[in-house]
């Protein structure tokens, strides 16, 4: 497979995790507390950040590591609780 299509799989992969976990919370089916809402997000938004810095688009993949940091220590605050 050329390493151009999984570059922009990786990045497609990332966008739909973000926005599936964003609307699985919206419609009530996850909550910001779960496990799995914080690694959609955090899995979503490292295949964004990948993409970004790719394509040298540096202000999502910025956007994107706070977004995984948060994710992270929201993981973190869930596993400790």
């Amino acid at each position: 497979m050329n390493k151009k299509v999984v570059d922009e799989a990786i990045g497609w992969i990332g966008t739909l995790a973000v926005v599936l976990s964003y609307a699985l919370l919206s419609f009530g089916v996850m909550t910001s507390a779960s496990f799995s809402y914080q690694a959609m997000n955090g899995l979503g938004a490292l295949g964004i950040i990948y993409i970004s810095f790719k394509k040298k688009a540096y202000q999502p993949g910025v956007l994107n590591i706070i977004w995984l940091i948060i994710s992270a220590a929201a993981i973190v605050r869930i596993l400790i609780k």
